[in-house]
């Protein structure tokens, strides 16, 4: 397993968020992103997770709710890559994945656009 410390795995999802075009980020709505050791036991190998209602599911009823939730989880990530060059190229499609989600693209949809 590669290591890697906190505040570099960190400093990389942030530089994946920095690379989602402006445009989008502006209608970004309600969602925070985190970075977290491990995923639940029942999924251990899941690289991230976003939890919340996608902007296109949202309708008037949509106020004064918790923020949309944004995971990336380094063990698994660090697990599955063999090169740092491979956990910067991992973390960027994970951020980007699960970005998507919240803009309420499905898995299918980002398997085909390469994004899986």
């Amino acid at each position: 397993m590669l290591e890697m410390t906190r505040e570099a795995f960190e400093e990389l999802v942030s530089q994946a968020l920095d690379q989602i075009p402006p445009d989008l980020t502006r209608v970004m709505d309600n969602v925070a992103v985190f970075v977290e050791d491990e995923p639940t036991a029942d999924d251990p190998e899941l690289l991230g997770l976003y939890e919340g209602t996608p902007l296109t599911e949202r309708g008037e009823w949509y106020a004064g709710v918790l923020p949309d939730r944004i995971t990336i989880y380094m063990g698994p990530t660090l697990r599955f890559c063999e090169t740092p060059e491979d956990v910067v190229h991992e973390v960027a499609v994970t951020v980007i994945h699960e970005v998507a989600h919240h803009f309420g693209i499905e898995d299918a949809r980002l398997h085909e656009l390469g994004w899986g």
